[in-house]
């Protein structure tokens, strides 16, 4: 069993929570608010972009030219996704800019921008994985549940693309690559930072469907 198998095992309740979190389901459905779709949009946009920085740190650590290469990659990916979300979303969805991030994002986005930095780069992999893979793995079941009519069908199709499941698959090859040369002590630091971005995953989507903010 590959060791990114082993990650989805250990993490199986956490993707099954957020595959019946109401979000996901009323999405499914295109019958979530458009205020809650449009509060999503604005975090995402925030989180993309440190999503990037994180891939950059990733980048300038690689130890060869083509990890370096696909690293800086992911990170043009992630940038362009985010113009995408201000250029397409943001228009079509009537969504207006946010600069303030909520609990979950601030949470984490500085958690990757963290792990990223001063743990190894196999760790910091690990902890970027989950972003690539639940986002597939989400986007693809609720494209093949999802109605034709939906009014969130662009993003569905995003996350359910060819496109989409190629850089996931070169993630998964990566994090099986430096697994294999990483000690056991390693291997368990990239299982903790994967199993805390899943979460963070959760929380992510669960404060988008509440839409709770800071306290004060």
């Amino acid at each position: 069993m590959k060791f990114t198998d082993q990650l989805w095992q250990e993490i199986t309740p956490v993707y099954e929570a957020i595959l019946e979190h109401g979000f996901v389901k009323e999405l499914m459905a295109g019958s979530l608010p458009v205020a809650t779709f449009q509060y999503y949009i604005q975090q995402d946009a925030l989180y993309l972009a440190d999503f990037g920085r994180s891939l950059n740190l990733l980048a300038a650590r690689a130890e060869t030219p083509e990890d370096m290469l696909r690293f800086t990659q992911f990170a043009q990916d992630a940038i362009l996704v985010e113009r995408a979300l201000h250029e397409t979303y943001f228009s079509l969805y009537h969504i207006q800019p946010e600069t303030v991030k909520t609990p979950a994002c601030f949470a984490y986005t500085n958690y990757l921008l963290a792990t990223t930095s001063l743990q190894s780069l196999a760790v910091g992999a690990a902890a970027l994985l989950p972003c690539f893979w639940i986002y597939r793995q989400v986007g693809k079941f609720i494209y093949q549940q999802a109605i034709h009519e939906n009014p969130y069908r662009a993003w569905i199709d995003t996350y359910a693309g060819d496109e989409f499941d190629k850089s996931v698959t070169q993630m998964l090859d990566l994090t099986d690559r430096f697994a294999e040369l990483a000690s056991p002590s390693e291997r368990d630091k990239m299982r903790e930072a994967f199993r805390v971005s899943s979460r963070l995953e959760w929380y992510f989507w669960n404060e988008a469907y509440t839409q709770s903010r800071w306290l004060i």
